[in-house]
């Protein structure tokens, strides 16, 4: 690439180009450059052409760029320690802001909204969580409450450790939600055995299960919308 990005006709700076066209206009390149800012003089590599590079380095997905850390990406030649870190301060941020919409949600209306929200928490864990969400009458959200951590079964994820909290913020109903690291949401028996016996737990109890979700790799699966429940 012949000269730095000053030198670019004023439409094609990534700048510009958002500020005119929006955000949504620009490439992953082009946002990276806006994060990285400079390119690399020794090299004559714009900022534009290291965020090509980093893509490329990391196989064009974006999720590894993401959850590699700061020493792998300062490694890569061009980038070093105080672009690595701005990346990386990017991309915590963008998870962190993910994580806290669910804080201005009054509820979840769908298994599809419920699957939207944890995909992105749970896209890239390598360990199977299992949370419930408590809710009041009006199935709006009170908050989030992990369970366990690792793969489940009956000891793990026992009607005390689920109802207890359930019981404490005056919950009406709850929300079982967990992840299948593998990717396939389909439900083990231990998944419809664990469920079947919190949905009865629950009945004497008087506190809804309102559903099952399973999160897998871009897909979900939902009890209620199975059957299941």
């Amino acid at each position: 690439m012949q000269g730095g990005i000053k030198e670019w006709p004023e439409d094609e700076r990534p700048r510009e180009k958002m500020l005119k066209q929006g955000a949504a206009t620009l490439s992953d390149a082009e946002l990276l450059a806006l994060i990285i800012r400079v390119g690399d003089s020794s090299s004559k590599q714009s900022a534009i052409d290291l965020g090509r590079g980093l893509i490329k380095h990391f196989s064009g997905n974006l999720r590894e760029l993401a959850n590699a850390d700061i020493a792998e990406v300062c490694a890569i030649k061009g980038v070093g320690l105080a672009k690595a870190t701005s990346i990386k301060a990017a991309f915590t941020l963008a998870s962190r802001f993910q994580a806290r919409k669910l804080e201005r949600l009054d509820r979840f209306t769908s298994p599809q909204q419920v699957f939207e929200y944890f995909n992105y928490e749970f896209r890239d864990s390598r360990k199977e969580y299992f949370l419930i969400l408590l809710l009041d009458g009006k199935n709006r959200i009170i908050r989030r409450v992990q369970i366990s951590e690792g793969s489940l079964n009956q000891s793990i994820v026992h009607p005390r450790e689920v109802f207890i909290p359930a019981v404490k913020e005056s919950a009406a109903a709850i929300i079982l939600i967990h992840n299948h690291p593998t990717g396939d949401p389909t439900p083990s028996s231990e998944d419809i055995s664990i469920t079947r016996r919190l949905k009865e737990a629950g009945e004497i109890m008087g506190i809804k299960v309102l559903d099952h979700i399973i999160v897998g790799d871009g897909e979900y699966l939902s009890f209620v919308e199975r059957g299941l429940l």
